[in-house]
């Protein structure tokens, strides 16, 4: 059985109900989930865009933001649309990277998405990722002072390579053995397909 690559960008609004069932489900599923921070505003500007395409085609942002009430709605998941948007989340991205494959990694993630689209909180300041991860138990101003070092920083870049070279465009993404599958609507179906694969 194959594990699942879930690319998530902090600031994305459909990757919020996607990280907060992703482990359940997967779980439930038995297929392991990697979970993989990227930035999505290097895609973007390689489209020539220099915002989030929610913004800059109105008509598909107002469709975005009712269907995302939809959606949490339906999983029981509180929203509040945020007071800016998209968000900076590098801070964030960055710690999330050094919880990739650690224990923590997944609370904080889940603890980032709530902040921005439960709390309005400015998740790319740093003072909110400290306290974020103090709540989880963690040492925060360790774990933010780390996420500032220069071999971090080259990790999210090389990630962020590494999502596009997988033919990731947008978040959440989902990659099972090279097998594509985007959008939060698409995780049943990716964990679907990491059961049948030998």
């Amino acid at each position: 059985m194959a594990s699942v690559h879930f690319w998530f960008e902090l600031a994305s609004t459909y990757s919020y109900p996607a990280a907060m069932r992703i482990a359940e489900r997967a779980a439930a599923a038995g297929v392991t989930i990697v979970w993989r921070p990227f930035l999505l505003g290097p895609i973007f500007q390689a489209q020539g865009w220099n915002d989030s395409p929610f913004n800059i085609y109105p008509a598909k942002g107002r469709y975005m933001w009712r269907d995302l009430e939809r959606i949490c709605r339906k999983e029981g998941l509180p929203l509040r649309r945020p007071s800016r948007f998209p968000r900076p989340s590098l801070v964030g991205a960055r710690v999330a990277c050094l919880g990739a494959a650690e224990p923590w990694g997944p609370d904080f993630v889940r603890a980032v998405y709530h902040a921005n689209f439960a709390e309005d909180r400015e998740i790319g300041e740093p003072t909110v990722v400290l306290d974020l991860l103090n709540g989880l138990g963690l040492d925060g101003a360790a774990l933010v002072e780390r996420a500032q070092r220069p071999e971090v920083k080259a990790r999210l870049r090389a990630d962020t390579e590494e999502a596009i070279a997988a033919g990731v465009f947008g978040s959440p993404s989902f990659v099972v053995d090279g097998e594509l599958f985007w959008g939060s609507d698409r995780l049943d179906d990716a964990l679907a397909w990491a059961r049948s694969t030998p």
